[in-house]
């Protein structure tokens, strides 16, 4: 006969790394990071979470943010694996990693978030609102920044500015918005 004490269900838990920032724009270290940390975290998924504006880093020439979103969305397309997320743009402003992940943890009760920083926001952590909280109650992963990853986004741009040839450095998609 069934038994209800013997009878299990299992709720799927995703481990899903958080990749945030303006993305502007997004570029092929961006995605590499992604890859990477999908196979050396043992992640099921990345989440690029577009900010509309990082609160220790003041851009008046910021994109809008729904203009960026839809760029890195078109710039993962061919990823199954890394997925844009709008879910930042419609959260209180300033956007803050805490109420972010907060919110996160309250929308997706299974799965389990890793956020993924680049070290230079490693090194400033202790900058960032409830930081002691993120590091106890997260793990999180991170990247070199600052030379090590021989691109950015600033290098970007200032290519850009100079009319130099982008598409090495990014993807199709964003080669073809900006190089018209």
């Amino acid at each position: 006969s069934y038994n209800k004490l013997t009878h299990h269900s299992f709720v799927y838990c995703m481990r899903i790394g958080l990749v945030g920032g303006s993305f502007n724009p997004i570029h092929s270290g961006h995605i590499a990071i992604g890859k990477w940390m999908l196979e050396h975290k043992r992640l099921d998924e990345v989440w690029f979470m577009v900010s509309p504006q990082n609160p220790l880093k003041v851009n008046n020439a910021l994109p809008d943010a729904e203009e960026r979103y839809h760029l890195v969305e078109q710039a993962l397309a061919d990823e199954p694996r890394l997925i844009a997320k709008d879910y930042e743009l419609s959260l209180p402003q300033p956007s803050y990693t805490w109420t972010t992940l907060q919110h996160l943890k309250a929308d997706y009760p299974n799965d389990e978030f890793i956020l993924i920083v680049g070290g230079d926001n490693w090194k400033r952590l202790e900058r960032w609102r409830h930081w002691k909280d993120i590091v106890w109650q997260y793990e999180i992963g991170t990247y070199p920044r600052n030379g090590e990853i021989p691109i950015s986004s600033t290098m970007i741009r200032e290519m850009l500015a100079q009319g130099a040839d982008i598409s090495p450095f990014v993807p199709k998609a964003v080669a073809q918005r900006y190089c018209r």
